[in-house]
């Protein structure tokens, strides 16, 4: 059996110390550790939003605080382009996916190929939505 590898998937844009929290928190429970960094489209795709910072310097950013093993540039949204990519044991993702509908259908589609999904407590007095509300009301 091979290293266990995770996954820890965000748009990382404004960077803050919730995206912190889930890198250390995902880096514990993982042998190797692989970020994905969501593409601005896709980000304005699902979230109505383009990100400040470019996806290039985003991916520089996670890469360069030292706890991944490597980045990778989410293109679409489907969680299983990743795995076929990364070929990951487990997808981190904040509390508030569980039990939601996206929730259940990221277990479910990333379950279909052996993979798991691993919740962690959500960093709910920081988000990136919270810093842009800020920023745009300046």
């Amino acid at each position: 059996m091979g290293p266990l590898v995770g996954y820890v998937p965000g748009v990382y844009d404004l960077f803050h110390i919730g995206h912190l929290n889930a890198l250390r928190q995902a880096r514990e429970l993982c042998d190797v550790l692989v970020a994905g960094v969501v593409s601005d489209e896709v980000c304005e795709q699902v979230k109505g939003l383009r990100p400040f910072v470019p996806l290039e310097e985003r991916l520089a950013i996670v890469d360069a605080i030292g706890i991944v093993d490597a980045t990778y540039a989410e293109l679409t949204t489907d969680k299983l382009d990743a795995w076929r990519e990364v070929g990951f044991d487990r997808v981190f993702k904040g509390d508030d996916w569980r039990g939601t509908p996206r929730g259940l259908e990221l277990e479910s589609r990333v379950g279909s190929v052996g993979a798991q999904v691993v919740y962690f407590p959500y960093t709910v007095h920081t988000s990136s939505t919270q810093l842009r509300r800020v920023i745009t009301a300046s």
